[in-house]
């Protein structure tokens, strides 16, 4: 068996800086007919050059995935905003806009890119919700360094996982306000559940490594589908496992946080296009900010267990409410002193307003729209 608690160390050693690096999917639609499948090659075709430098790839349902590259906030924000609105631009000159939710319940999925790697995963996650998550499904990621001691964002990320869910749950689906989050629970547990948190996060990502199931192996890319962890390779592939096989292993578990020599904060619904800087500035500022995590983590610790709360109810739960207040005023004063512009720190507490301070997550203005 490769040195598997090896590997996992590497995974929490990274640049101590304070850089954020963001991706963000969007559902694309037709302007005209919301209903209709855009094909990849339309999307692809309309798409300009990006100004700030982006890396443009595509889900299998043929989300459209924006990628930038690490930086400082202020430039981060920046670039990237310059690229969804040159994307927006463009799109919108196609007959095609971005969409702005985190699950598209309007159209049933299709799956467009027949990977290897997405035929396997196919397989291993079957229908329904396997094929919803990959072609279905939108998000923001954030991307954000360990800092000087990675046990500490790593546990940050965590605590405040089910207030950030609610505070962003914008993906309306049968009763959650976010569908994307049911939709990832429906899904394998055993590599999409939160990581369990000991006094050691090595230790803890090692063991979720091997307890994981085993989805595919290569060459061949052939799906594992009787049950065998990842503990087990050598008896599935008839081979021992190298570095290579471990590290491919990784990139098909999806816990809501993941290291990767950064901090991955995987749990997030996408965004309006006036609303993704709000999620990653307030993110980044309570994960990286010692004064505004203080005080986020105190609000944040009563409510740290309720993943599932806060996916179905959002803010309409009075404790999740109550954490989010107290962790969106941390995050506007921290703000300032992380270089934000003061656009975005009034972009941030008029979101307050509107979604935190009344209990209403974005959710609910999707509601009405698609009721109205």
């Amino acid at each position: 068996m490769t040195d598997v608690q090896r590997y996992a160390r590497k995974c929490f050693r990274g640049v101590t800086s304070d850089r954020l690096g963001v991706e963000l999917e969007f559902l694309v639609f037709d302007a005209e007919d919301p209903t209709l499948h855009v094909p990849i090659a339309r999307i692809a075709g309309a798409l300009p050059v990006l100004p700030g430098g982006s890396r443009v790839t595509f889900e299998p349902g043929g989300q459209l995935e924006l990628s930038a590259p690490p930086d400082v906030l202020p430039v981060a924000i920046a670039k990237l905003t310059a690229d969804v609105d040159a994307v927006r631009l463009a799109l919108a000159r196609a007959g095609l806009r971005l969409g702005g939710r985190g699950l598209d319940t309007t159209r049933p999925p299709l799956w467009q890119l027949r990977e290897p790697r997405y035929e396997a995963m196919a397989a291993f996650l079957g229908r329904p919700h396997g094929l919803t998550m990959m072609c279905s499904t939108a998000s923001i990621q954030v991307n954000l360094d360990f800092g000087a001691d990675p046990r500490v964002r790593w546990e940050r990320a965590h605590i405040l996982g089910p207030v950030l869910v609610a505070a962003f749950a914008n993906s309306p689906a049968g009763g959650w306000a976010s569908g994307r989050q049911a939709v990832w629970g429906r899904l394998d547990p055993s590599r999409t559940a939160p990581v369990a948190r000991g006094d050691d996060p090595v230790r803890d990502w090692a063991r979720y490594l091997l307890d994981a199931r085993l989805m595919l192996v290569r060459p061949g890319f052939l799906p594992v589908l009787d049950g065998s962890a990842f503990r087990d390779f050598a008896r599935v592939a008839g081979r021992p496992p190298g570095e290579d096989d471990l590290a491919y292993h990784a990139t098909t578990l999806f816990p809501p946080v993941r290291p990767r020599g950064w901090l991955e904060v995987r749990y997030l619904d996408a965004q309006g296009a006036g609303d993704w800087a709000v999620c990653v500035a307030v993110v980044h500022a309570l994960v990286t900010d010692d004064r505004a995590a203080g005080i986020a983590m105190e609000a944040a610790r009563p409510v740290a267990h309720r993943w599932a709360d806060a996916a179905r109810l959002g803010l309409a739960d009075p404790g999740l409410r109550r954490s989010a207040s107290a962790c969106f005023r941390a995050a506007a004063e921290a703000l300032p002193r992380l270089g934000a512009e003061p656009r975005l720190v009034a972009r941030v507490r008029a979101f307050a307003s509107r979604h935190i301070e009344s209990g209403r997550s974005p959710a609910a203005d999707q509601m009405e729209e698609m009721f109205a």
